[in-house]
């Protein structure tokens, strides 16, 4: 899956946020290093997310 992110130059380096997925951010020195970053962050929301709905009675299906 692709996911848009967002990228900002601060005094710090580079802050990165994900619009599509509230809360998921990050940062890195470089904007590449920010980058690298966010891939990490996106990984870890949605596994959070996921087992977060394991207990709820869902079910997981495809759409395209």
């Amino acid at each position: 899956m692709i996911y848009k992110v967002r990228i900002k130059k601060s005094d710090e380096g580079f802050a990165v946020w994900c619009p599509g997925l509230p809360g998921c951010w990050s940062e890195g020195k470089t904007e590449d290093e920010a980058l690298e970053n966010i891939k990490g962050a996106i990984s870890e929301y949605l596994a959070a997310a996921e087992d977060l709905a394991e207990d709820a009675e869902s079910r997981t299906v495809e759409v395209g």
